[in-house]
Parts: structure tokens; sequence; C-alpha cells
């Protein structure tokens, strides 16, 4: 089971790259191509916070499983949403 410090320190750290990534996606779809550097660097740390999320899942109970579920929906949204962002 993953410890309640472990799954609040995984938790801070997707919501801070979620914040982060959202507010990319607002300033590249305002600015077209020149924030295309900082979106990307988003995209890669969403990526990173979806497989941190992934691995957490291998050692957490069955309700943390649900929470991290439910985040890595939030991640996946947001990704395809940085995707089909037309730049």
């Amino acid at each position: 089971m993953a410890t309640h410090e472990s799954m609040n320190n995984l938790f801070e750290k997707c919501n801070a790259v979620l914040r982060n990534a959202e507010t990319q996606y607002i300033i590249s779809s305002r600015q077209d191509h020149y924030n295309d550097e900082n979106l990307d660097i988003a995209m890669k740390e969403l990526e990173e916070a979806y497989n941190d999320v992934a691995k957490m899942a291998l050692s957490a109970n069955e309700v943390q499983r649900e929470d991290l579920h439910r985040m890595r929906l939030q991640i996946q949204q947001l990704q395809n949403q940085m995707t089909l962002l037309d730049r």
C-alpha cells in the first residue's frame, strides 16, 4: 500500500503540473507559435506525471487506485486538448 505522505506528494506534484500545463495551453492558444517550447515542456511534464501516477497505482489500495485513476483522467484530458491545439 502506498503511504499517505507519498500519495499527497504525488497529488501536489500532479496538480502543479496540471496548473502549469493549463497556463501554457491558454498562452499557446492565444499566441500561435510563440509558446511552442514552453508547451512542449509542459506536455513532457504531463507525461512524466502520468507515468508517476501509473507507477503509484501498482502499490496502491483500492481507494487510492480510484483517486489515482481520476488524476490520470485529468492528465489525459489535458494532454488530449494540448495535442489537438492547432500550432
